[in-house]
């Protein structure tokens, strides 16, 4: 078994530069949060992208969903910015054969304080037991692409 890890930036790997008082996302944190958990499969992280979900466009939902397809894996976890994670989701469902699951975080990874690390995990054993399809983990479940929305005003993920 082996799974890729795509980061496209987002929450999950954002730094906090304290000096201009504002966050950027930084190098993809994947690879630190699987060493840490002594993970024992086959994996590799690839850097698609650095960006705010908000500024994700509709040419790199395409160019995510490219990649996905043209690559010969079939078990797929992205970490992805939450505020446009189900429209990543959607933009990238249809694809055959392969189990591809998002995830993210509410505050970022680097933080002592985060779900980031536990939604990897969730990502990680979804991405391994689900059948093909396209998936959300986030607020300790795991969602269906097409049946979840983020509750800003909760600050959560909810099956809608």
């Amino acid at each position: 078994m082996k799974i890729q890890f795509i980061s496209t930036g987002g929450t999950i790997d954002k730094i906090y530069f304290d000096a201009l008082s504002q966050f950027e996302v930084g190098d993809s944190i994947a690879t630190a949060i699987l060493t840490d958990a002594l993970v024992d499969f086959d994996y590799d992280v690839v850097a698609l992208m650095k960006k705010d979900s908000i500024e994700m466009t509709e040419e790199d939902r395409a160019s995510i969903r490219s990649h996905i397809e043209n690559d010969p894996g079939t078990l797929f976890v992205i970490t992805h910015g939450t505020d446009t994670m189900p429209e990543t989701a959607k933009a990238i469902e249809g694809i055959p054969e392969k189990t591809i699951v998002l995830t993210g975080a509410l505050t970022p990874a680097r933080f002592r304080t985060t779900d980031a690390v536990f939604n990897m995990g969730m990502a990680v054993a979804a991405v391994q037991t689900a059948k093909p399809g396209v998936y959300i983990a986030m607020s300790g479940q795991v969602f269906e692409a097409s049946r979840v929305r983020k509750n800003r005003e909760e600050n959560r993920f909810e099956a809608i």
